[in-house]
């Protein structure tokens, strides 16, 4: 087809993994944000990339009962969320399929059992986000909020209805407060942390603000009850501005009778009821008798090492960040847990002491980018199961294929949590047994 052509009449025939419809035009396949398979729509074609080209949706012509109007105004121009258009039920079908997909075809795995996906609350559910910051000569003023859709801008937001309640106004709060400082032009970021009884939000300044930018954005702190943290270079220089008043963030775990305590910037799960069903669901998966020495791999601030450790005889959690693993070993104290014990190691590396030793059962959380080395590790160490947790189903795909080529092991369950509802990302969950012979 010509370049040239602006305005084109498509049938959407699928959804990338990223949630964006794939329309057809004349043969050639075309990205579509907003669409959805089985639509017809009047597209306004761009330009080329390298690799892809992309339309954005001028009508929709004939619609599909899985549409629905986003409840955001935002939508289509802030990046947080691709997938509010679709139904509440059609997002989980979509994710769904977009875990199914990896492990089907890139782990050439057949799913025996796929388990009921893990849901919570739709909105207002996100408890940790890094809001960018940015002054627009144009506009006079600040803008704070999430990326645009494929742009480095900062979205014009008032408010972001995924965020925890009353975070979900620091948009607007944070625009009026900051604007109003000296650092309207050198403070591009702040993040946003929330337990159950303390919340923070850790400004990252370029210069030192004056007494009056502080008293600024601790009154905005104040508006929606966060304390108030100042970084001026890399993690360690995270400072509040009132040690004396600055609350413990801290999380429950009420099946387990756990609470796990955690720095502003620390790495915690975003959705609070998500994660808690995925640690319970994972625990009941493992059918742990009390007798196991279990292995956690990417452990974090103990999220299921202290679980684990009142189900199973003994758990050692491990993970790269040294911080964590001192405050993983901080709260097994504080909870009465001295049969879990951390250990700081990068795990892009394999030789671990604890990668040649016997484990009933292995816990794996890792990152986006998987568990390779890890995974090559329980060829030797042959635990009975092996629990996966991944926030990116084609690693986790890539890793399950290793696994059942060795012949080691048999794909036993497997499903989703929707841990960002209205976004497209996926986090999924496997379980793997030995094989025995």
């Amino acid at each position: 087809m010509a370049l040239d052509v602006v305005e084109v009449e498509a049938a959407v025939i699928g959804l990338t993994h990223d949630g964006h419809g794939i329309a057809d035009v004349s043969g050639e396949r075309i990205f579509v944000p907003g669409a959805l398979p089985g639509e017809t729509a009047l597209l306004s074609l761009r330009r080329r990339r390298r690799r892809y080209r992309e339309a954005s949706v001028v009508d929709v012509i004939d619609s599909v009962a899985d549409r629905v109007t986003p409840a955001c105004p935002y939508f289509g121009r802030c990046g947080g969320c691709a997938v509010q258009h679709m139904s509440n039920r059609a997002q989980l079908d979509f994710k769904t399929g977009v875990a199914r997909d990896a492990i089907e075809r890139i782990g050439g795995a057949s799913i025996p059992h796929w388990l009921e996906p893990i849901t919570g609350p739709q909105w207002h559910y996100r408890r940790r986000a890094r809001l960018g910051v940015r002054f627009v000569p144009g506009k006079q003023r600040v803008l704070v909020g999430f990326k645009e859709r494929a742009s480095r801008f900062v979205t014009d937001m008032a408010s972001c209805a995924v965020l925890v309640e009353p975070m979900d106004r620091l948009p607007q709060v944070l625009s009026q407060a900051i604007g109003g400082t000296s650092l309207r032009e050198r403070l591009p970021q702040a993040e946003i942390a929330v337990g159950d009884d303390a919340s923070a939000i850790v400004y990252r300044v370029l210069d030192p603000p004056t007494d009056a930018d502080v008293e600024a954005l601790v009154r905005a702190g104040a508006e929606v009850g966060a304390d108030v943290y100042l970084q001026s270079g890399g993690p360690s220089t995270v400072r509040p501005v009132d040690p004396g008043s600055a609350r413990v963030l801290s999380y429950r775990l009420d099946a387990f009778d756990v609470e796990l305590r955690f720095a502003p910037t620390d790495f915690v799960q975003v959705n609070e009821s998500v994660n808690a069903a995925i640690v319970a669901r994972i625990i009941d998966l493992l059918e742990l008798d009390g007798s196991e020495r279990v292995l956690d791999l990417y452990c974090g601030l103990g999220n299921f090492s202290l679980p684990l450790a009142r189900r199973a005889a003994s758990v050692v959690g491990v993970e790269g960040d040294a911080g964590l693993v001192a405050r993983a070993a901080m709260n097994a104290s504080a909870n009465g847990i001295d049969n879990a014990h951390f250990v700081t190691a990068d795990l892009s590396k394999p030789d671990w002491p604890f990668l040649r030793e016997s484990w009933d059962v292995v816990v794996l959380d890792p990152p986006r980018s998987g568990a390779a080395v890890a995974v090559d590790a329980m060829q030797r160490l042959a635990p009975r199961r092996i629990a996966y947790v991944s926030c990116h189903p084609a690693t986790l795909a890539r890793d399950a294929k290793t696994l059942l080529e060795s012949g080691r092991y048999r794909l036993t369950t497997a499903g989703i949590a929707d841990m960002f509802p209205n976004t497209h990302h996926v986090e999924a969950i496997a379980v793997f047994d030995r094989c025995e012979r």
